[in-house]
């Protein structure tokens, strides 16, 4: 892969507190480790936004220079489900998402944390994700789903974009900016004394 090929990689963070937000932090990258652009948002906590949330991180950055987008994870904020399908549709980019640690699926999750409406629209939205494929990266195993590209050059991009360790650098770079920023959020909500 080109050293100038670019990647959107998207995170968050998040605590518990009464605000119910969590912290989304999207990072371009380039496949030779440059970071060169931050965006920002955030999304509900328990909520079905990260999708409408993700799409607003790629409207505003406005790169069309940015090939693949990067996800971390399929549930987000407490079981906010990512929709890769229509994230890719609508961005017009591949959407992969990793995870790090193996699971059975989230059907038992959802089930104990939800129940009627809230809990079919999020079953709805995470059965309609592809299956998640696992596979080594730099002797760390990852797992990994993709929208727009085959299981193939998805593993192709994860492996490009992750110079060291298990985590690539889109998604490493996005969680320590996702970090700093709640950090920043909090301190300033509790100076202001919200």
């Amino acid at each position: 892969m080109k050293p100038g090929v670019r990647a959107l990689g998207v995170a968050e963070s998040y605590h518990t507190d009464d605000t119910n937000t969590s912290t989304l932090a999207g990072v371009v990258t380039r496949v030779s480790r440059v970071v060169d652009g931050f965006v920002f948002g955030t999304c509900t906590v328990g909520g079905t936004d990260v999708s409408d949330a993700i799409l607003d991180l790629g409207e505003r950055l406005g790169r069309e220079d940015v090939r693949y987008i990067l996800v971390s994870g399929i549930a987000l904020s407490w079981y906010n489900i990512v929709d890769m399908h229509r994230i890719s549709e609508a961005l017009d980019r591949p959407v992969i998402s990793v995870t790090f640690e193996e699971s059975d699926g989230l059907d038992a999750s959802l089930a104990s944390e939800f129940s009627g409406e809230e809990l079919e629209q999020r079953r709805e939205i995470y059965r309609r994700q592809p299956a998640r494929h696992e596979f080594s990266v730099n002797e760390q195993t990852v797992f990994v789903r993709s929208v727009g590209v085959d299981t193939h050059e998805a593993r192709d991009v994860v492996r490009a974009f992750t110079p060291d360790g298990g985590r690539p650098e889109p998604l490493r770079v996005a969680r320590m900016a996702a970090r700093a920023g709640d950090e920043w959020w909090t301190v300033e909500q509790t100076n202001r004394g919200e």
